[in-house]
């Protein structure tokens, strides 16, 4: 099966890039074990596809890509009908935040520290370098604009994908200080306006957002061979809108009289990030279909708040934000099921297997039409759909019964001599 394919395929390639020594002999003896006589693959096995056994046999060659037009991606049923115009569409310089909505930025006075941003990140060389140096930029305006340049040149340059080291973590500011999230004053003690402290939070998550895209990037970077370039076009793609999102909220936190750090944040979203980083397909599952799925529940509520506070402006931008977050969750569902049936696993369990093994926990309220609209199926995140599934369809069942019924006592009265 597809597995053992992979399974066969990183094997031969250990003994291609490595000699044979006592010190890889036990992966040697283990993997010949793992193909030969093992033919139905535990699932904790499986899961462990990109795992740090793997992180030094890789020989990755990276395609030039000249055009996102170039990019061949898999085939895969009932996915979001927007993946393909957002995957084909041009560039997006909207960053700024105007009048009537996104507009490009105005035209900067500081030359000199636009031409230093140019510099920085001309000299990479490939896709995951340049996330690599986002990931190691710890001033938030700065990693935004880094993370716009870097996928412009790549999608204009045509440069590879490339195979680098990403950062233990994120470079951060010194400000928001990081606190558990018990510890996050409410809106009433937090020093800002109610309007300003939820566009705080989610400024926060946006800035998050960008550092998880890149470290999903450069992380498994090594593995373009086996997931293909279009993975990687994909979650560059994320981190741009991420960084777009996230200029928005700055410059209308700017409007506002507050500037990002001004309260404490949380760090569980990086944690969150940290359980999968030797595992693709728990990472899949833990950021775009639980993280970024969240932020499908939370859009619309968070609009009518603001609306009622009276900001309307800021509703439109978070209401903006929302809806391109579709597209991300999409992409998710899109490279999680990929990666299963390169597996040979079915998604829906294998989803659930994940969250509960890496104690990553889903919860409500749910906007079902937005998560289906992403094509993220209900029966993946809430079992208890399944059950009222059969109910229902057991409610139809009795209904026919009771008419069948009816119809025979009708039938049965007529023909009676005494009807």
């Amino acid at each position: 099966n597809g597995w053992s394919n992979i399974c066969l395929l990183l094997y031969s390639r250990q003994e291609q890039t490595e000699p044979f020594s006592p010190v890889n002999l036990k992966f040697h003896q283990k993997m010949a074990y793992t193909i030969k006589f093992r033919p139905i693959i535990p699932s904790t096995i499986k899961f462990n596809l990109f795992s740090p056994h793997f992180q030094t046999i890789s020989t990755a060659k990276s395609t030039t890509i000249t055009s996102s037009c170039s990019i061949h991606y898999p085939e895969l049923p009932n996915q979001w009908t927007g993946l393909h115009n957002w995957r084909r569409g041009s560039l997006n310089h909207h960053r700024f935040w105007g009048p009537n909505g996104p507009d490009n930025v105005p035209q900067s006075s500081n030359l000199i520290e636009e031409s230093a941003l140019l510099d920085s990140i001309s000299s990479a060389s490939s896709l995951a370098e340049m996330g690599a140096a986002v990931l190691s930029t710890s001033d938030p305006l700065l990693k935004s604009k880094l993370t716009h340049l870097g996928y412009c040149r790549w999608r204009q340059e045509g440069l590879p994908i490339g195979n680098f080291e990403p950062p233990v973590r994120p470079a951060r500011p010194s400000k928001p200080h990081l606190v558990p999230p018990k510890e996050i004053p409410s809106p009433k003690h937090s020093g800002l306006s109610l309007n300003a402290y939820m566009l705080h939070n989610l400024a926060h998550v946006e800035l998050n957002a960008i550092d998880l895209a890149w470290d999903t990037v450069v992380r498994f970077s090594p593995y373009s061979d086996l997931l293909g370039e279009g993975f990687f076009a994909d979650f560059a793609h994320v981190a741009d809108d991420e960084s777009r999102h996230f200029a928005w909220c700055c410059q209308r936190l700017s409007e506002l009289g507050v500037s990002y750090g001004d309260m404490p944040a949380h760090n569980l979203l990086w944690r969150e990030c940290e359980k999968s980083s030797n595992n693709v397909a728990a990472r899949l599952a833990s950021i775009p279909l639980v993280q970024e799925a969240r932020g499908l529940d939370a859009g619309p509520r968070l609009v009518q708040k603001l609306i009622g506070f009276g900001d309307h402006r800021t509703s439109k931008i978070v209401a903006k934000i929302a809806d391109e977050e579709v597209a991300h969750v999409a992409v998710g569902v899109f490279w999680f099921v990929s990666v299963c049936e390169k597996m040979g696993r079915a998604p829906c369990t294998t989803f659930r297997d994940l969250l509960e093994e890496y104690n990553v926990e889903v919860k409500g309220p749910f906007n079902h039409l937005a998560r289906n609209e992403a094509g993220l199926p209900r029966e993946w995140y809430d079992p208890s759909s399944s059950v009222e599934d059969k109910q229902k369809k057991l409610s139809q069942v009795y209904d026919r019964l009771e008419c069948i019924i009816a119809m025979e006592k009708d039938n049965s009265s007529l023909n009676s001599p005494h009807g």
